[in-house]
């Protein structure tokens, strides 16, 4: 039976979030249940999903979420890739307000069958575990690209983007007992990287034309792509692509300056899997054999 998902995504940021959603509409195996968007411009989001969505041609239904973090400010109002839109067919119309409870009813209907990947900063879905305490339990797993779990990492920065935006949420989503609960963190998201130009002799699949064009935004700053959000997806499906550790995961808030740092204590018994390695030859394979 395909693996029923929720995607909660921040697409249009960093390039990596389209090429995930890319892989989910393309792999038989996945029965994309809906996409929320979260951050910033959420409705822009929507519209960049919504293309992927009709060059696959799949309804799917798409719900613009929460547009600010839980306290702190916005720290990530726009959408660059945005700017690509005009190539594309897109929906232009969203309802407003209705993603946190199209998330709750999905999980309800579907009690230890859906699977919860949040690939953008945790806002929706900590506003979805507040508002239904069961939720968490009612999920299948819990699948996060999120964090950095490894002090042996050179120059990368103690904070991850997507834990950064909403410490809160983060530390909220940590605590939330799920059955399965894994997190894909940049110290291992980093090790599966692409050049600009090896990307776009590859990105020539119908679907991932659409990707290409956003990409070339992205270009302008970053001459690569990292996949990270693609890897926390890929797991799902083939979760020997990685390593994994147990422990408990907890999210720094008492400090400013390193609001949203995720600390990590392995247990054999504990709550959380992280990756810990990555095979990175056999990532891309599996990534890109759903695209010829």
């Amino acid at each position: 039976m395909p693996t029923k998902i929720l995607l909660d995504t921040d697409i249009g940021s960093d390039i990596d979030d389209a090429v995930c959603l890319a892989y989910l509409l393309a792999n038989p195996a996945c029965d994309l249940l809906g996409i929320t968007t979260v951050t910033g411009d959420t409705a822009q989001r929507a519209a960049m999903a919504s293309v992927l969505c009709k060059i696959a041609g799949k309804k799917i239904p798409i719900h613009p979420g929460r547009r600010h973090p839980l306290l702190i400010k916005e720290r990530q109002a726009e959408v660059p890739q945005a700017a690509a839109l005009k190539k594309w067919d897109h929906d232009t119309k969203f309802s407003t307000g209705e993603a946190v409870e199209f998330m709750r009813q999905t999980i309800r209907a579907n009690p230890g069958e859906v699977t919860l990947l949040g690939i953008g900063p945790m806002t929706n879905i900590a506003a979805l575990f507040a508002a239904d305490e069961e939720i968490p339990s009612l999920l299948k797993s819990f699948v996060l690209m999120c964090g950095v779990f490894s002090h042996r990492i050179g120059n990368l920065p103690p904070r991850e983007w997507n834990a950064f935006l909403d410490p809160e949420a983060t530390a909220m989503i940590y605590h939330a007992k799920t059955p399965v609960h894994r997190s894909i963190g940049l110290d291992v998201t980093t090790q599966v990287v692409m050049p600009a130009a090896e990307v776009r002799k590859k990105f020539q699949a119908p679907l991932l034309r659409p990707v290409l064009d956003f990409a070339e935004v992205w270009f302008q700053r970053v001459e690569h792509i990292t996949f990270h959000d693609p890897l926390a997806a890929t797991v799902i499906f083939d979760e020997t692509l990685c390593g994994w550790e147990r422990g408990e995961a907890e999210v720094e808030l008492k400090s400013s300056r390193l609001d949203g740092t995720t600390l990590w204590s392995p247990r054999p018994e504990g709550r959380h899997e992280i990756a810990i390695t990555v095979d990175a030859p056999k990532f891309f394979d599996h990534y890109f054999s759903f695209f010829k």
